[in-house]
């Protein structure tokens, strides 16, 4: 009898177990796979110079500086800059919406006060002649985001800045800079 019921015990643990792992979950197919906007997005944010690695990131580093950020990291040897900056969030119509809603609940609504800008710049060196060496272009991509807080210091939004206008301009101040620079002036 007790072994009719420890087989039992046994066989009913051994039943569970295949049941719980036949309910893991899979990875979709599609999860590691890139979305069509992603592409379009490094292709915004990616331009390619033909100048030195060096000279773009220094030339990049003046570029954010004159756009008013901070640059908070720099591995040069990596090819890397992450710099931010703070500014205003306040909207007038989020502010009128908290004093509708305080006039006529008498509840306190947070809004939108700050936000912080991010950018991160990276940069690549292509040889485009293998034998020649000293003949190269440097790609880089820089990407934006912010970060945007209300009145109580609670994060209310984060997201990636996807405006072709931003990378354009900056990609034209990049490009007089890096003309600054290899010419010395």
């Amino acid at each position: 009898m007790r072994h009719n019921t420890f087989y039992r015990l046994i066989v009913t643990i051994i039943v569970f177990s295949f049941l719980l792992a036949s309910c893991a979950p899979t990875i979709p197919k599609e999860a590691l796979q890139l979305s069509k906007e992603s592409l379009k997005d490094r292709q915004l944010q990616t331009r390619f110079f033909d100048t030195d690695e060096k000279t773009l990131l220094s030339a990049s580093a003046a570029v954010l500086q004159d756009l008013g950020f901070t640059i908070n990291e720099s591995e040069t040897d990596l090819g890397l800059i992450a710099c931010s900056k703070q500014r205003d969030a306040t909207s007038a119509g989020q502010v009128v919406g908290a004093v509708v809603v305080a006039l006529l609940t008498g509840a306190y609504t947070p809004v939108d006060k700050e936000q912080l800008i991010r950018a991160s710049l990276v940069t690549r060196p292509i040889h485009i002649d293998k034998a020649d060496k000293s003949k190269c272009q440097t790609a880089v991509r820089v990407t934006f985001q912010r970060i945007v807080s209300n009145t109580q210091g609670q994060i209310t939004r984060r997201e990636g800045i996807n405006e072709a206008k931003i990378y354009q301009e900056f990609f034209d101040k990049l490009s007089q800079s890096v003309f600054l620079e290899a010419h010395e002036i």
